[in-house]
């Protein structure tokens, strides 16, 4: 089954120096039917505006997934980590038994990010954060592995999260389709971060704009660029 999630319905947050969509109930935006999609807690689509940013705040037993679109984002936590990221790079956090951080936007242009919550698969982990600078050629017409499950020894993926979950990006130039294979018991929450693109699966074809989603149970699906096509896909255990 796969199920299309328009942006233009998703929940917003306008606040001046920030401009969000909310995938999933956050904040001010809530829709009891719109809690989680299995493992999967918040994806919010950020654009914070130069010299601006998230205050020092804390968190504690979630997993937190970064995901650099475009600008620089500058991260400084209670662990003593202070690191600028760029396009196409990506940042762990695992809050465990507490952290705080902040997440600022110190350069001259737009930044947008792509905010991502996990829940893990159990409380009160020690606290760690990692960063990594992928260069961005290495999705181009294939999927990068980003994260994986600490018990998943078979994945590339660098970071790993404490939760099952598998998190890849991939830039479709449009030469040709790109398959995601979803296994049964298992489901995939797919973000068209730029582009065009259509999904083909089993009962026909959904057309998707930037900043769309799709949710992906149980079915192999191909991803067709209609114009060059940045997507990110987390997939995980059927809820």
């Amino acid at each position: 089954m796969v199920k299309h999630i328009d942006s233009r319905k998703m929940g917003r947050g306008s606040h001046g120096w920030l401009e969000s969509y909310h995938h999933f109930s956050f904040a001010d935006y809530y829709n009891p039917r719109n809690i989680r999609f299995g493992v999967l807690r918040v994806v919010n689509d950020d654009t914070v505006q130069p010299q601006t940013g998230f205050d020092t705040h804390p968190h504690k037993d979630m997993e937190i997934v970064s995901y650099v679109v475009n600008g620089e984002l500058t991260h400084q936590d209670s662990m003593g980590n202070q690191r600028t990221l760029s396009r196409g790079q990506v940042q762990y956090m695992s809050a465990g038994t507490g952290v705080t951080h902040s997440e600022y936007n110190l350069g001259g242009g737009e930044l947008r990010f792509l905010q991502i919550w996990i829940f893990p698969d159990k409380k009160d982990y020690a606290p760690n954060y990692g960063d990594y600078r992928f260069a961005f050629e290495e999705r181009l017409d294939r999927w990068l592995p980003i994260a994986a499950s600490a018990e998943n020894p078979r994945s590339a993926a660098p970071i790993r999260v404490h939760a099952d979950i598998n998190v890849c990006a991939a830039y479709i130039s449009g030469e040709k389709p790109l398959a995601l294979e979803v296994a049964k018991n298992r489901q995939a929450y797919l973000v068209l971060i730029e582009g065009l693109a259509g999904i083909q699966g089993s009962e026909g074809r959904l057309e998707l704009s930037a900043r769309d989603a799709a949710e992906i149970t149980e079915e192999n699906i191909s991803i067709h660029a209609r114009a060059a096509a940045h997507v990110l896909v987390l997939e995980m255990a059927k809820a």
